[in-house]
């Protein structure tokens, strides 16, 4: 199959692809369409149903494996597919694998990588509480390997909360060397804990869609939460170091416009809100370029860097 990150403006798929979103609308004139969002590992690409009463359009809906047939068009300067057909698929015609987005790097390998810094915590009590989530928790550990840790914005692909949650846990030990001031402990402990309530706020693949739990609370509030329920089943479990963890988790975006309830009061809350803005920015930044790879310009405006984008040239 043709891959979508593959795809440009002239192309002609007939390919099968996941149907991650679809939804009827109305043209101005009144004539029915449907919006579809196609998805495979490689990122996903809006279609275009222009004539959904067409007999070649079967029935399909959002989650379906879908055989398409039609154009890649540049509509606003993003590539946009017009389907002419559409089949749905039976199972055993494709490979899951193809059609969800993967961690580049081994799962296993950082999962061990994040037990040996829980062995690595000296608080008895922190340890513990980090030890009855990814230890002694199986159902918990499946799903925190497995998720996301976002919809679409950064580390949006199956083993994204594992990468990102590393990756946020080593820059804040950096940041203990280097500023020796920082509690380690607790500000690993909360690096490993920031993001645990994304099991909670993103629904599992194919669909990695808000869930109501999501909408409602999101992922700060019941993050919050769940660390406060596992240190009730630790008896004994320090007030102190609680309220601290909660804090450091509450105040991790570091702005009320960003979604914190709080702002960071400590040092580590602090850290750690520095810790997950750099690498939420620079994995968002890489797969711009990624997805951009052949576009040796510039890029165009992004929102959230409320710049002009371009990858660097090195001659």
């Amino acid at each position: 199959m043709k891959f979508i990150r593959e795809l440009k403006e002239g192309d002609r798929v007939f390919d099968i692809y996941l149907c991650k979103h679809k939804q009827s609308a109305v043209t101005k004139n009144g004539k029915p369409y449907e919006n579809v969002i196609l998805q495979d590992k490689t990122g996903t690409i809006d279609a275009k149903v222009w004539d959904p009463g067409n007999p070649g359009i079967g029935d399909y809906d959002s989650l379906d494996y879908i055989e398409v047939y039609g154009d890649v068009n540049n509509f606003q300067g993003t590539l946009q597919i017009n389907v002419k057909r559409i089949r749905v698929c039976k199972e055993g015609e494709y490979n899951p694998a193809d059609y969800l987005p993967v961690s580049s790097k081994d799962r296993d390998v950082m999962f061990q990588e994040l037990l040996n810094l829980v062995k690595g915590i000296e608080n008895s009590w922190f340890r513990q509480l980090l030890e009855a989530f990814f230890v002694k928790d199986e159902d918990f550990a499946k799903k925190f390997r497995y998720s996301s840790a976002a919809k679409t914005v950064h580390h949006g692909f199956v083993g994204g909360l594992l990468e990102h949650t590393l990756s946020v846990t080593k820059l804040c030990d950096y940041y203990c060397r280097a500023y020796p001031v920082l509690k380690r402990d607790l500000l690993l402990t909360a690096a490993m804990c920031h993001d645990i309530g994304k099991v909670k706020e993103i629904s599992p693949f194919p669909e990695n869609d808000y869930t109501d739990d999501g909408q409602l609370l999101g992922h700060i509030v019941m993050g919050s939460q769940m660390v406060a329920e596992k240190a009730a089943e630790i008896a004994g479990f320090p007030h102190v170091l609680l309220t601290q963890l909660q804090h450091c988790i509450l105040a991790h975006h570091g702005k009320y416009e960003y979604g914190s309830p709080k702002l960071p009061a400590l040092m580590e809350a602090l850290a750690l809100n520095y810790a997950d803005d750099t690498d939420a920015k620079l994995e968002t930044f890489k797969e711009i370029l990624e997805n951009n790879s052949e576009n040796q310009g510039w890029l165009g405006f992004n929102r959230l860097f409320e710049s002009n984008l371009r990858a660097t040239r090195e001659k």
